[in-house]
């Protein structure tokens, strides 16, 4: 495949996304041939990346580069892990002109991102996301945070990085599990904004699973333009890009849940929280009978996760409910949630009281 470049503009900051297989191995040259300099640069890797993938990538940094292995789990993705890679950057004096550069999957890109974000208030940063689910989503947009006791994300910033390198190359590397993470957002972004997309991903995402070109080529680029369009309309989360919050609300108070533990990881979180939400929508005659169906079978025909029962039982209501009602989008009392009308169709902005989400889990646990 031919290298793809996509270009973002947002009001803060404009910057290329840079698609395609082996990219990351003149890594130097293409920072340089889109005008990125620095004098220092601190790579944060996530631990899990093979060795000779990041010899590779660094070799033609020959000087005044700085590696920071990093143990990406979500329960790792806190204020104790953020201040260590700031501790690396102060001790070693970067300026604001110096760059930190991301080396792995959301959890490593979201802590990093905040870092560079809030590191004298802000110093050059590039992604290079190595996860199917980095690639098409965390990377893009400028979302940076960690997670608390409290929930997922509820500490963070919005920071355009400078430049998103996806290699398309480190997908060979992940394991089935985590690439259906990725398609979670994949499938997503179809449901939110493009049903030709969708029709595209029901007919080929076993293709996609299997990374197979140009299936997987493309499904990433029409999902990384999807994001583009969302977060250029709307880059501070006032409006619009709410709809990418789509089964994330859900999604988030699973994870919280289970602790952030193996059990369920944040794909398959988001692949429960979209049936959730698709449930939640024909509940409350907003999808009708057979978009729900077409949504529906799209799981049941890939195989993707798609029973809560089999994580949660009813002693989990109250947890459930309670991790909802402090995520970030509420704005009173109530749960705010994004919905769907049809597939391309989202509505944002619906609030319900946590009384009929009690009764709403409820049923969905004795299925």
């Amino acid at each position: 495949m031919k290298q793809f470049k996509l270009n973002i503009n947002t009001k803060s900051n404009k910057y290329p996304i840079i698609i395609g297989h082996g990219v990351c191995n003149n890594l130097l040259k293409l920072l340089h041939s889109n005008s990125i300099f620095f004098n220092k640069c601190l790579f944060v890797i996530d631990n899990k990346i093979p060795q000779k993938k990041i010899s590779k990538i660094i070799k033609k940094f020959k000087k005044n580069k700085i590696i920071y292995m990093f143990d990406a789990k979500e329960k790792n993705k806190n204020q104790k892990n953020l201040n260590k890679i700031l501790n690396v950057l102060l001790k070693n004096n970067f300026q604001r002109n110096d760059c930190l550069i991301s080396l792995g999957g959301g959890i490593t890109g979201d802590v990093s991102a905040f870092a560079a974000s809030i590191y004298k208030r802000g110093i050059k940063f590039i992604s290079i996301p190595t996860t199917l689910l980095a690639q098409v989503d965390s990377s893009i947009g400028g979302k940076t945070g960690i997670n608390t006791s409290y929930g997922k994300n509820l500490i963070g910033s919005f920071y355009q990085p400078n430049l998103v390198v996806s290699d398309t190359s480190f997908l060979k590397t992940l394991p089935k599990r985590e690439l259906i993470c990725g398609y979670a957002e994949i499938l997503k972004h179809s449901l939110i904004f493009d049903k030709k997309f969708f029709v595209f991903l029901n007919k080929n995402a076993t293709e996609i699973l299997k990374l197979k070109t140009p299936f997987i080529e493309k499904s990433i680029i029409e999902s990384c333009k999807v994001k583009k369009k969302v977060v250029e309309l709307d880059e501070k989360e006032k409006n619009l890009r709410k709809i990418l919050n789509f089964g994330h609300t859900f999604a988030h108070a699973y994870e919280a849940t289970l602790k952030y533990s193996k059990k369920l990881n944040h794909g398959e979180a988001v692949l429960l929280g979209i049936v959730s939400a698709i449930n939640f929508s024909l509940k409350i005659k907003l999808l009708s009978k057979i978009e729900y169906l077409k949504i529906k079978n799209h799981f049941i025909k890939f195989n993707l996760p798609n029973k809560i029962s089999n994580y949660f039982s009813k002693r989990d209501l109250k947890k459930l409910i309670s991790f909802m009602k402090k995520d970030k989008k509420n704005t009173n009392d109530f749960i705010n949630l994004v919905l769907i009308q049809r597939i391309g169709k989202i509505n944002f902005n619906l609030n319900f009281r946590d009384k009929k989400l009690y009764n709403f889990f409820k049923e969905q646990l004795i299925n």
